[in-house]
């Protein structure tokens, strides 16, 4: 991933979601694990693995 700076004007800025629209899947997926890294490194006391979610329904029997 190539880093770039652009400073505009607050009045010409575009969106961020027309910014990550225009970017590749990998990309997107690329950035959230970068993030992800920064906040592992940031709170020490994090565990480095995602976070096992599950829910419960309560299913009608037919």
């Amino acid at each position: 991933m190539d880093k770039s700076l652009k400073i505009v004007h607050l009045k010409d800025r575009t969106s961020d979601f027309t910014f990550w629209a225009s970017k590749s899947e990998i990309e997107r997926l690329q950035a959230i694990e970068i993030l992800r890294q920064q906040y592992i490194n940031y709170k020490k006391d994090v565990q480095p693995r995602l976070q096992r979610v599950y829910r419960i329904i309560n299913q009608t029997q037919s």
